[in-house]
């Protein structure tokens, strides 16, 4: 497959087209959206993690002022079906809650007979303002009979444990592997060097600038609902709450994202209030509009990360590994989210050789449900836990065997000339050259100075530490059989239209959804340059089930490495056609037409020329055209990759830790990442920034935490900490570029993949610093007080 793309826009910064709005507050998100007679719709929510629901009793809500309708799961019931499960573990047996088509379930609309989570929802009030709906709410009276919680998955699992669903034995969902694992254990047998470690990836909230909302419209007279939702998948979402949720026909739902304020995988999934207000609207006959809260992102939207894992290394004296195994327990929360379980898996379990060449690998996972918030993606999901484990070992092991870490990753990377590479695991590598980013990386951070550095930090009452972290890591989701068989109950193609307008301007329409990467700027980009003309000629549409084709939506850091070449395609259709065209009515032979910069010509014929323009209003008129071409220039695409792709790189952290405080200040960030051809430098490297500031964050202070009864006591941004421009760096960036071959642009994957290394570098530096204690590992985050108290213990 051919990875060439023209010159022209393609490559260039171009300031994003979404900005200037966003600056100025003019941007219309969904909370910001009025409808005709609109109501507003408040949640009732439990405050236990685990109870009976014995009464609803909303008599005193019902008489507050304002108030238009109260449900419960008992109204709901047999109107509207349990919200699906898409990914399921591929390949293994798995247990779910019900769902009517036999589908893997993931919860009711509003809890009928118990609730499982803090935050779960069991009623809605609607009334004529949002103020009113929420005091209404509050007089909502609800009895419980408490139930024993468990929020741990290693709790979970245990004999005697509290039950969270009748149709999932001892809690568990499933037992996934990958690798060999008879083999992994006789090379761990036989290995000069053993090592071990027992890490937690500590859960975090995703906590995006807008919050979730949705509003819901129904037309009596055409039958027809409309969605406005801050929904990353428009397309997929309009399938699933059709066919799967409401029981309509798909046709008569349309699904609109407005503009989104960030979501770092939070917004891909279907939530209780999605079908609620759709289906309220219709019994109300007026719209109906939720919008969360702060404090109700942090206790319903789904939660990342929280692997508890236990990795063994093992290799010889001189440095190369042989085997690495890792066992993890993966907490999904007291329900399967949209695409929880797959997430918590695949992801991560044949990620976790990196970009290492092992022999031997071997990972399993146990996907157990606990009375805590559902897990979903976040940010660099699954990869960044894997990226985790598996550098902090060869931290380890390099220092059991006495040799620099640096030195120990670049003996066991995956060479350049072994591409493409099984890992073992399942993962096929497409192209790289890790040793180079890696060696980069290593010379931008001044690494063979650091212990200079150490000294130096040692005398102004500081503890030095440098720590690197190797990744690679999958993007791109899709092929769809592939995908299929990782348990995705779905296709992951994605589909591009490309209309030229009678005067030469272009209209593109596309199915995946802008969650902040600038699509409108960046796509513009490519049918500028596939097209050669100007790219202020080309508008984009998105966002739209009724407008746009079919599209499966931005997750993965898919959409520039599969709707961009579906867009690509598109372009090159309408070109080709446009040269047939032109030659016809130059009267020349076909391959004798050159199409460069907007201009069709013949070399050497100074008359044989017609313009981009020309050609576009002679096809749009239709006189005159060869036979057989139709007239209109107007081509749609759909792209479904032959594998997945590959972005990698390098960081290297350094921090400084203040002996009297604890307090972990990095100092310096070094990253070298590689995506491919850059489609926007200015759009890649704010992705970059943002991608490091959110690992950043993970690293040194957020974590979300549960009482033995299931209660968050981080549900607040007065207990749940998140880092602010002074606890970042300015950081160091630079880029390798290796094309893919699996795309006709050659890019690979950006928007989440610098956050996949940045724990593993930052926990490798903090480790680095604390050595001369003798300590050997610190779980995140690295909170000042947590330091503290590990300094004071390695005193004595």
């Amino acid at each position: 497959m051919t990875t060439e793309t023209t010159t022209g826009a393609f490559g260039t910064g171009l300031k994003d087209r979404e900005g200037p709005a966003m600056v100025r507050g003019a941007t219309k998100f969904t909370s910001d959206l009025t409808l005709p007679g609109m109501l507003h719709l408040e949640f009732v929510r439990s405050e236990h993690g685990h109870a009976r629901i014995d009464a609803i009793d909303t008599a005193r809500a019902a008489e507050m002022p304002g108030v238009v309708d109260i449900v419960t799961g008992a109204d709901l019931a047999g109107k509207l079906m349990p919200l699906p499960c898409i990914w399921i573990p591929g390949g293994v047996e798995s247990h779910f809650p019900p769902h009517p088509y036999g589908l893997p379930g993931a919860g009711t609309v509003l809890a009928e007979d118990r609730v499982r989570f803090i935050g779960e929802p069991v009623a809605a009030v609607v009334a004529e303002t949002a103020v009113q709906a929420r005091e209404a709410a509050l007089r909502v009276r609800v009895d419980y009979t408490p139930l024993p919680a468990v929020t741990r998955p290693e709790q979970a699992l245990a004999e005697g444990a509290p039950q969270l669903h009748d149709a999932v034995p001892g809690n568990l969902n499933a037992r996934w592997t990958c690798g060999d694992a008879d083999a992994t254990d006789a090379a761990i047998a036989a290995a000069e060097v053993v090592v071990e470690l027992d890490l937690y990836n500590q859960r975090t909230i995703n906590n995006p600038m807008e919050p979730r909302a949705a509003l819901g419209a129904y037309d009596p007279i055409t039958d027809d609902y409309t969605l406005y939702a801050t929904t990353q998948s428009p397309h997929n979402h309009r399938f699933l709450l059709s066919a799967l949720v409401l029981g309509i026909p798909f046709n008569k739902l349309r699904v609109i994202a407005p503009p989104i304020g960030g979501s770092f995988g939070t917004k891909g999934y279907l939530y209780p209030d999605m079908p609620l207000v759709l289906f309220l609207a219709k019994r109300l006959g007026r719209p109906v509009k939720w919008t969360d809260t702060r404090e109700g992102l942090m206790r319903s939207t789904v939660q990342g990360r929280d692997h508890t894992q236990h990795v063994t290394i093992a290799g010889t004296r001189d440095g190369r590994i042989t085997a690495l195994r890792c066992t993890s327990h993966a907490n999904l929360g007291a329900y399967p989210s949209t695409i929880g379980p797959g997430v918590a898996t695949a992801l991560m379990g044949r990620s976790i050789t990196g970009p290492y060449a092992i022999p031997s690998a071997f990972c399993e996972v146990y996907a157990v449900f606990t009375n805590t918030v559902p897990l979903g993606a976040q940010r660099g999901s699954g990869r960044a836990e894997a990226t985790t484990i598996t550098e902090r070992a060869m931290d380890l092991f390099a220092a059991e065997i006495g040799v620099d870490p640096a030195e120990v990753r670049l003996r066991n990377m995956v060479p350049p000339d072994r591409f493409p590479y099984d890992n073992g695991l399942g993962w096929t590598y497409d192209s790289g050259d890790y040793p180079a980013a890696l060696r980069r990386a290593l010379e931008m951070a001044g690494y063979p100075k650091a212990e200079v550095l150490r000294r130096e930090a040692r005398d102004r009452g500081k503890l030095l530490g440098v720590g690197i972290g190797s990744f690679v890591a999958v993007c791109g989701v899709g092929p769809s059989t592939r995908m299929r068989d990782e348990g995705m109950l779905g296709g992951t193609w994605e589909g591009a239209n490309i209309r030229v307008q009678p005067n030469g301007e272009v209209a593109l329409c596309i199915g995946s959804t802008s969650t902040g990467q600038s699509h409108r700027t960046t796509f513009a980009q490519i049918v500028a340059d596939e097209l050669g003309i100007d790219v202020e000629t080309v508008v984009v549409f998105q966002s739209d089930t009724q407008r746009a084709p079919y599209g499966q939506g931005t997750y993965g850091s898919r959409s520039y490495s599969v709707a961009g070449p579906a867009i690509a395609l598109a372009a090159r259709q309408i070109i080709a056609k446009m040269k047939t065209a032109a030659a016809h009515f130059m009267g020349v032979p076909e391959d004798s037409v050159v199409y460069e910069a907007g201009t069709f010509s013949v070399p050497g014929d100074k008359d044989a020329v017609k313009s981009f323009q020309d050609i576009a209003m002679a096809v749009w008129y239709g006189w005159a055209l060869p036979a057989g071409m139709e007239p209109a220039l107007d081509a749609t695409t759909f792209f479904d990759p032959p594998d997945f792709n590959y972005p990698f790189g390098s960081h290297v952290a350094v921090v400084e830790i203040d002996e009297e405080t604890g307090k972990v200040d990095v100092v310096r960030y070094v990253a070298v990442n590689d995506v491919g051809p850059i489609g926007n430098p200015l759009v890649v490297t704010g992705q970059f920034e943002g991608s490091i500031v959110h690992g950043l964050g993970q690293a040194l202070m957020e974590e979300a935490r549960y009482d033995e009864d299931g209660r968050l006591l981080t549900a607040d941004l007065l207990g749940y900490a998140m880092p602010r421009a002074a606890d970042v760096p300015n950081f160091d960036l630079d880029n390798t570029v290796t094309p893919t071959p699996h795309n006709p642009l050659g890019v690979k994957g950006a928007g989440e993949i610098a956050t996949v290394p940045v724990t593993a570098a930052v926990a490798n530096a903090v480790c680095d610093a604390l050595r001369d204690y003798g300590v050997r590992h610190v779980d995140m985050p690295f909170t000042a007080e947590k330091i503290w108290r590990v300094i004071r213990d390695a005193k004595g």
